[in-house]
C-alpha cells in the first residue's frame, strides 16, 4: 500500500482550532457588517427618492464614527497565515486556493477603503448635518454598489477556503 502524494494530512490541534474560529469569525463579522451596510444604504437609496424622513434605526447607523467592526476583514489574512504556519506544510503560499483567496481579499479591502467606507463617512457627515443634496444620494449609490461587491467577493472566497481546488 503506496502512500498518496497528493494527499495532505489535515492540521489539527488546539491552536490551530483556535486560529481556524478566528479566522472564520473574521469573514463571518466581515459578511454581517457588509451586508448590513448594504442594507441600510439601499434603504437610504429608498427613502431619499421617495423624499421620506429617515426612521432611527437608519440615522442610528449612519452616526458619525468608524466602522471598526467591518475592519474585521484585516484578521481574515493575519489569521491565514497564521493558519498556513500551524498546518505543517499542509497548506501553503504555492496552494492556488490560497493565492486565490488573497487575491480576493486585496479585491475587498481595494474596494472597502477606496469605495465603500468612504462613501459611509461621507454619508455620516452630510446626514448629521441634515444635508439632502445630490452628493448624498451618489454616497448612498456608491456604498450600495460597493457593499454589494465586497460581500460577492467575501462570499466567493469564502467559498474557495471552503472547496479549496
Amino acid at each position: 500500500m503506496g502512500e498518496d502524494v497528493g494527499v495532505h494530512h489535515q492540521p489539527d490541534g488546539p491552536a490551530f482550532d483556535v486560529v481556524l474560529i478566528l479566522h472564520v469569525g473574521c469573514v463571518v463579522v466581515g459578511l454581517t457588517t457588509t451586508v448590513t451596510g448594504a442594507v441600510n444604504a439601499g434603504r437610504l437609496v429608498t427613502l431619499l427618492r421617495t423624499a421620506t424622513p429617515l426612521p432611527d434605526a437608519v440615522r442610528r447607523y449612519f452616526r458619525p464614527g468608524v466602522n471598526w467592526a467591518g475592519r474585521s476583514i484585516y484578521g481574515i489574512p493575519v489569521f491565514g497565515f497564521g493558519l498556513l504556519a500551524l498546518s505543517h506544510g499542509a497548506y501553503g503560499l504555492r496552494d492556488g486556493w490560497v493565492v486565490g483567496g488573497l487575491a480576493v481579499l486585496v479585491g475587498v479591502v481595494l474596494i472597502a477603503e477606496g469605495v465603500l467606507w468612504p462613501a459611509e463617512r461621507r454619508l455620516q457627515v452630510s446626514l448629521a448635518a441634515a444635508e439632502a443634496e445630490e452628493s448624498v444620494r451618489r454616497d448612498a449609490r456608491a456604498m450600495l454598489v460597493a457593499a454589494t461587491v465586497t460581500l460577492a467577493l467575501l462570499v466567493a472566497g469564502s467559498a474557495l477556503m471552503v472547496v479549496q481546488p
